[in-house]
């Protein structure tokens, strides 16, 4: 194949730098403009991640079909609208094609999933992820793509741990997963963690360390899911399913109408307080909570076979 065979794959474009003030995106097809995302884009500015700008050059118009909420991020930190940006330009586009490129952009993009996320910011040196990678290693495990025994998939949930309730809890979630499962693959899972992390940030020094792992490291983490799923969605389940456990033949159960008390951020001076006010205002949890151990403790004599259950290696922070 010739040179001129191999140039009909550029598509016929110029760049150019242009004045955002010169550029146009009111066309129909256009989305709304969200200022909330080009607020909170410019307060992370970053020039590196910029991108040209799409333009239709119609009648001597330069039409925005792609880059509407660049240009304002732009203009927004510049404090100007006669700030040039780069600009990819299209001399013969029509209307309607211009609205199909528009519709189909983002049809064959493949997103970045979470771990190619994070492995992007190890190598780019992120603080952060650098540190919880570490953790992750300290305790012999290690950050995969796919199931292996010893490795977790779920790396948003671990960002989500340090980043809501810091390295400490981090740290004795992965210490506590990993003593009472020995790397069991669907204990690594997003749900899992996230639910051992809401029960060490409620409970805290009343949960033992190693009645814990004695404790739950009795029961199949595929009766944690079956249990989990039972009760509630998401994370809030799995910590649910722990609290029965842990609580089982106990001397002081633990109330699990605390896990259902809003918890600030780390760093809140409310959290305490938040707890001791909900608590109180539920004199019948002690109660409620004796009667869903009971349930438990029937369901568990119960109990569906282990081979029955699914698996809970997810990524996802939807929960």
């Amino acid at each position: 194949m010739d040179e001129k065979n191999l140039n009909m794959y550029l598509p016929n474009v110029k760049f150019e730098a242009i004045p955002i003030s010169q550029l146009v995106s009111d066309q129909e097809y256009q989305r709304t403009l969200s200022e909330k995302h080009v607020k909170r884009a410019a307060a992370h500015f970053d020039l590196h991640q910029i991108n040209p700008v799409k333009v239709s050059r119609r009648d001597g118009v330069n039409y925005v079909f792609n880059g509407q909420h660049t240009m304002e991020i732009v203009a927004q930190v510049s404090g100007s609208k006669e700030t040039p940006v780069w600009c990819m330009v299209y001399e013969d586009l029509e209307y309607r094609t211009e609205a199909d490129i528009f519709a189909n952009q983002q049809k064959y993009v493949k997103s970045l999933t979470p771990f190619e996320i994070f492995k992007a910011n190890t190598e780019a040196g992120s603080n952060k992820q650098l540190l919880i990678k570490k953790l992750v290693e300290s305790y012999n495990l290690e950050l995969v793509s796919f199931p292996k025994a010893n490795g977790i998939m779920a790396v948003a949930a671990l960002e989500y741990i340090y980043d809501r309730y810091g390295y400490e809890i981090l740290s004795r979630t992965l210490r506590l997963c990993i003593g009472a499962w020995e790397g069991n693959p669907q204990s690594l899972g997003a749900s899992v963690l996230k639910g051992i992390a809401k029960v060490l940030r409620v409970f805290g020094t009343d949960i033992k360390d190693d009645l814990f792992i004695d404790k739950l490291g009795n029961v199949s983490i595929k009766e944690i899911i079956r249990t989990a799923k039972e009760r509630k969605g998401g994370a809030i389940g799995y910590s649910e399913a722990m609290v029965l456990e842990y609580n089982k033949k106990g001397h002081s159960a633990l109330s699990i109408q605390k896990l259902h008390v809003h918890i600030p951020p780390k760093g809140s001076s409310s959290t305490e307080e938040s707890l001791k006010e909900a608590f109180a205002q539920n004199q019948s949890s002690q109660q409620s909570d004796q009667i869903s151990q009971t349930v438990a403790e029937m369901d568990h004599e119960n109990s569906i076979p282990e081979d029955s259950q699914g698996t809970d290696q997810e990524t996802s922070i939807s929960e």
